[in-house]
């Protein structure tokens, strides 16, 4: 089984609105409900979670009965932190899942998640016991001087790096060994710490999978109409 934990956590401070940028309306539908859309149809996933905001579950269950998300069969509530919440959504999987079942995480204002990177998560996930989306890193990347920060010396090699986001999978069985430990012993817990860079401080070795450049991250205004964008330009891949 293959079940998506949906981090729909967030109060979206960046994007300046009254309301999370996770249900902000884009064409008469919500964000979040784009995002689900993708893992809805996606044939190898079976059941959603959704880690929320208090105050907004039922409004998230309203909308996946309006919108036919069928798949959600879980909605918990986030933490004070984005690991706090991704920590949320596994432990709420324990009697559910079974070790060997296969839980991807994904940002739920991740909206444009493509059908083969969901493909080719899984699949690096099963054969692997975990998978990142990950995409080469085609700008120069130089080191600020530690004297000067507006001087530079080193520069990293492009070839050597690679953007990583989600979504990214995990067996059940070491995602919830990760956050156990992780909790316990507070490691990879702060900051921007995430489930991937977590699963490296606590030793683990990562395996890539294909990514997307349309896998943008809605934090601002201009993410936003970059969204619009691509759903006006590819409108018979991502509306109904």
């Amino acid at each position: 089984m293959t079940h998506a934990i949906i981090i729909a956590g967030g109060s979206g401070h960046r994007m300046g609105q009254d309301i999370p940028k996770q249900f902000i309306n884009v064409y008469d539908k919500p964000v979040l409900i784009y995002t689900l859309e993708g893992f809805q149809k996606h044939p190898l996933v079976d059941e959603i979670t959704v880690v929320c905001i208090d105050g907004w579950h039922d409004v998230v269950s309203a909308y996946a009965k309006q919108f036919g998300i069928t798949k959600l069969t879980n909605i918990v509530s986030g933490g004070e932190t984005g690991q706090e919440s991704i920590r949320n959504g596994v432990f709420s999987l324990e009697g559910k899942c079974q070790p060997s079942d296969i839980v991807i995480i994904h940002d739920g204002i991740r909206p444009l998640v493509d059908g083969e990177v969901l493909t080719d998560v899984i699949k690096t996930a099963q054969k692997y016991g975990n998978a990142v989306t990950s995409m080469p890193y085609n700008e120069q990347i130089f080191i600020v001087d530690e004297n000067d920060e507006n001087t530079t010396t080193k520069y990293v090699k492009r070839e050597t790096i690679r953007r990583v986001s989600t979504p990214q999978a995990y067996s059940f069985e070491k995602l919830l060994w990760g956050y156990k430990k992780a909790f316990e012993e507070k490691i990879g817990i702060y900051g921007s710490s995430y489930t991937n860079t977590m699963m490296v401080d606590l030793g683990e070795k990562l395996h890539f999978a294909c990514g997307s450049d349309k896998n943008i991250k809605l934090t601002t205004k201009d993410d936003l109409e970059l969204f619009k964008a691509y759903l006006k330009s590819d409108k018979d891949n991502w509306l109904k």
